[in-house]
């Protein structure tokens, strides 16, 4: 795989066991094969970054792919549950919370790659409206394709940092990619509120249809 890691920094070498626990995903390294978005999360306001450039040799390790056909955008947000900090200001969300990691929890802390959306701000708050009962399921799947939204990809274990191998970077520029990060996830932000958010269809399953009739992952209505 051919991928990227914007930074404030040139990082030559990876550091396997280093980083922000409370990322989507736990600790790891946040790659992209999308060269684009890494030097959007480069920069800052006044301060240029640098995409990474890296080859991951991915032969013999265990991948996990939460956007392979087998899960649902709820797994995705069971794992993102584990680790970031949701904002409940009912008690349905924090039974949603339980729910939702009790039933469709996956297996991810062994892995050695996880591939799965990245929780933007914008999608991030998506989320928090699902689990409190403000959208739909369908509203939320929706949700999370607004602002032309990537995936990442993040090495886990040791293994995985032991097969990545540094390339090169690419200079990105605070004047411009600041500002279409920016324009992303407001773009995103504004078809959320003009068209998804109140835009309920009959028959849209709610979190509070999920749990009382006790969805499960197999449940078509998931899907």
């Amino acid at each position: 795989m051919r991928l990227f890691h914007g930074s404030k920094n040139i990082i030559k070498f990876p550091i396997y066991g280093y980083g922000k626990k409370y990322n989507d995903y736990g600790v790891g390294f946040y790659c992209t094969e999308n060269i684009d978005m890494a030097k959007e999360w480069a920069v800052s306001l006044e301060k240029d970054g640098y995409a990474n450039l890296y080859e991951l040799d991915v032969e013999d390790l265990d991948i996990l792919n939460l956007n392979d056909k087998e899960y649902s955008t709820l797994h995705w947000l069971a794992v993102l549950l584990e680790n970031r900090e949701f904002e409940t200001n009912s008690p349905l969300g924090f039974e949603a919370k339980k729910y939702i990691r009790d039933n469709f929890g996956v297996d991810y802390q062994n892995k050695d790659i996880i591939i799965g959306y990245r929780a933007d701000d914008s999608y991030f708050s998506f989320a928090q409206d699902f689990i409190n009962g403000g959208i739909s399921y369908r509203q939320l799947c929706t949700a999370m394709h607004l602002g032309e939204l990537g995936e990442q990809i993040v090495l886990k274990s040791k293994k995985s940092f032991d097969k990545i191998k540094f390339v090169g970077y690419e200079i990105a520029l605070s004047d411009e990619w600041f500002l279409k990060r920016n324009n992303r996830d407001a773009e995103a932000r504004r078809e959320y509120f003009d068209n998804e958010k109140n835009s309920r269809q009959k028959g849209d399953v709610y979190i509070t249809n999920i749990i009382d009739e006790e969805m499960k992952s197999n449940d078509e209505r998931l899907r």
